[in-house]
């Protein structure tokens, strides 16, 4: 048993309400994208008993059913407003979904095959501590996070903690901690917002007006990455250029210093 037990009380209460129906179809949209990056890291693999560690309401659950990634899979969530939305999608291989205090993993050691985290560990207080248990539980270990870095970071904390984020990464601080643990990085996927989430981010959640101003702005996208790619070099685009870092990884060992 970790001497962490649990989550705070503050971000329990948090997360006990995240998850109704009125955000439904935007998380289902970005779960589209997350749920693929899994499977495109995944390439060459096949896995049959598949864990998702916080698991919202559902929606990469439900996609990567719809792709049969895997015949057997199961969730744990923190919320109860997120494990009330996942039981009532009613999926066919969907084999249990468990309420966790966010570190302690309920299932013996090498329950699965697959154990993967997709937008989770950038909310985790303690993410070593939970990084260890999904390594105990699992041959093979997905992780995604969001790339929210940038140089005036520390000017945008409300910004961050206003969706939970309390943890930042680039694509190398988040790969010195995986690797710091013991995990070995075996394919990785740097990946940029598809204009069809900015767009609903833009004129649904954030009701901004479909001017021509902002339709040229999403047209430039392409244009702009690649001028950046230009300018960066391969190495820094890579730190600096995306939205998102995904990875699949194996566990070869344990944290070691000194």
């Amino acid at each position: 048993m970790n001497t962490i037990d649990n989550v705070s009380k503050t971000l329990q209460s948090a997360y006990d309400e995240q998850y109704t129906d009125s955000m439904t179809e935007w998380r289902e949209l970005g779960g589209r994208y997350k749920a693929q990056n899994i499977i495109d890291v995944c390439k060459g693999y096949s896995f049959s008993k598949v864990l998702e560690c916080g698991a919202g309401e559902g929606s990469i659950l439900k996609e990567l059913e719809k792709k049969e990634f895997a015949p057997r899979l199961y969730a744990l969530e923190l919320s109860d407003s997120g494990i009330s939305q996942i039981r009532k999608r009613q999926m066919k291989s969907l084999n249990e979904v468990l309420k966790f205090d966010g570190y302690n993993i309920p299932y013996p050691d090498k329950e699965f095959d697959l154990a993967y985290c997709s937008h989770v560990i950038e909310h985790v207080e303690h993410p070593r501590i939970l990084l260890r248990e999904l390594k105990r539980v699992s041959e093979y270990q997905v992780f995604e996070i969001p790339l929210d870095y940038s140089p005036n970071a520390d000017e945008k904390v409300h910004h961050f903690l206003s969706y939970g984020h309390i943890n930042i990464f680039t694509p190398s601080l988040f790969k010195f901690l995986l690797k710091s643990e013991g995990f070995e990085i075996l394919s990785e996927r740097f990946t940029q917002s598809h204009e069809e989430i900015i767009r609903f981010n833009w004129y649904r959640n954030q009701g901004l007006p479909k001017s021509l101003k902002n339709e040229i702005k999403l047209r430039l996208r392409p244009l702009r990455n690649n001028v950046k790619r230009f300018v960066y070099g391969k190495k820094r685009h890579e730190e600096f250029g995306h939205s998102a870092y995904t990875c699949l990884a194996k566990s070869r060992g344990e944290l070691k210093i000194f």
